[in-house]
């Protein structure tokens, strides 16, 4: 009998005789490319997917994207995303991509979107990182402090975490601008302020401030975040749960024990990756700039688009680059990759991996687009 991995590489070759008869509209055109590839495959190793940009069904004068920031996949098997335009934060779609329901009108800064499941009921996390479009212009940005907010799945509010000066954690001065959450075993709640001032804050499932950690000018400079964009519970050795943090300007992936204690730091070359998504044994993450900024003869150096996604497996190694050349290691060392020839996306800011393997890419400043589903093969 074929296990499913092997059935599945089975029916793409047996797809691959008859693209031209069967292959899908709504997929990017799949022509032969000079080594004999289908030119939409992207991905290495064992990772490699078809890309689908049509997948999401989105009207978009009903429902209206500005940035696509996150998704989760819920008990339900629906995939909940969140993005900035708050005549719809919240966009949830079936499988097949059709959009079931939408919700949500006060997160002009919407970002980060955790999923927790709470004795059988799913609730979400969201960050309103603080950042929010000009009411004069709609263009400028304009800073300000965000928040969290705990959500049952139907959109409705159960408590918010505000500016930790209200706790004594910050003083008034010190910006406040969380980016993502994550919950452990026993319901403390991380919020990371990534647009903020860099710290990871613990509070306990009420809400209740516990500690901090991360920030900046540490004496153990193991503890510096920059651009604590991302944090996710990593409990696949179950008698030790740990948390991954991402530090995006230092391009990094840390480890830290759930007391805060640095245990390791994981460099990642050029790759500015956002929040780290764990499925099974690896971890997926999108890759938002891949340029040096200051290597690029533009204004404003953050929308170049540089961006793709990332798989590393369990020994910290990057194994596949959907939308990016191949990794590859010197002296256990990895190199720089670039963006691929293709420019398959814009800037990848989060992945939802689904039952079936398929990736879900969100993308910031994306030109509005809804998220791509890659298609494993």
């Amino acid at each position: 009998m074929l296990d499913r991995r092997s059935f599945l590489r089975s029916g793409v070759i047996a797809s691959a005789a008859t693209a031209a008869l069967t292959q899908s509209v709504a997929l990017v055109d799949a022509a032969a490319s000079d080594d004999g590839t289908e030119s939409n495959l992207i991905g290495h190793g064992d990772f490699r997917y078809r890309v689908n940009k049509e997948w999401a069904q989105v009207n978009p004068f009903r429902t209206p994207i500005d940035n696509c920031h996150e998704m989760v996949q819920d008990s339900r098997g629906r995939l909940v995303m969140i993005g900035d335009d708050p005549r719809n934060n919240i966009i949830i779609f079936d499988k097949a991509g059709k959009v079931l329901d939408s919700w949500g009108t006060y997160w002009p800064g919407g970002h980060g979107l955790t999923l927790d499941d709470e004795g059988g009921a799913d609730m979400l996390y969201v960050s309103e990182s603080g950042w929010a479009r000009s009411l004069q212009d709609g263009v400028t940005m304009v800073r300000q402090n965000g928040y969290v907010a705990k959500m049952t799945i139907d959109g409705k509010m159960i408590f918010t975490i505000s500016h930790p000066m209200t706790v004594g954690a910050y003083s008034p001065e010190m910006p406040f601008q969380p980016t993502e959450t994550a919950v452990a075993p026993n319901g403390d709640i991380y919020v990371a302020d990534g647009y903020g001032s860099d710290f990871i804050l613990r509070y306990d499932q009420h809400g209740k401030f516990i500690q901090k950690f991360g920030g900046h000018d540490n004496e153990d400079k193991n503890y510096n975040l920059a651009n604590a964009h991302g944090i996710a519970l990593d409990n696949r050795d179950p008698a030790n749960p740990r948390l991954i943090v991402t530090s995006r300007s230092q391009r990094a992936f840390k480890y830290f024990t759930l007391d805060g204690k640095w245990l390791k730091t994981v460099n990642l070359a050029n790759l500015q990756i956002c929040r780290p998504v764990i499925h099974g044994d690896l971890v997926y993450a999108g890759v938002c700039w891949s340029h040096n900024f200051a290597e690029v003869k533009t204004a404003k150096p953050w929308l170049y688009q540089s961006g793709f996604t990332m798989v590393m497996d369990r020994d910290d190694r990057v194994i596949s680059c959907p939308g990016g050349e191949q990794p590859i290691y010197e002296d256990g060392i990895l190199q720089p990759v670039k963006q691929d020839k293709a420019r398959t996306f814009y800037h990848g800011h989060d992945v939802c991996i689904d039952e079936d393997e398929n990736v879900y890419v969100c993308q910031w400043n994306g030109e509005r687009t809804a998220p791509v589903k890659l298609e494993r093969v």
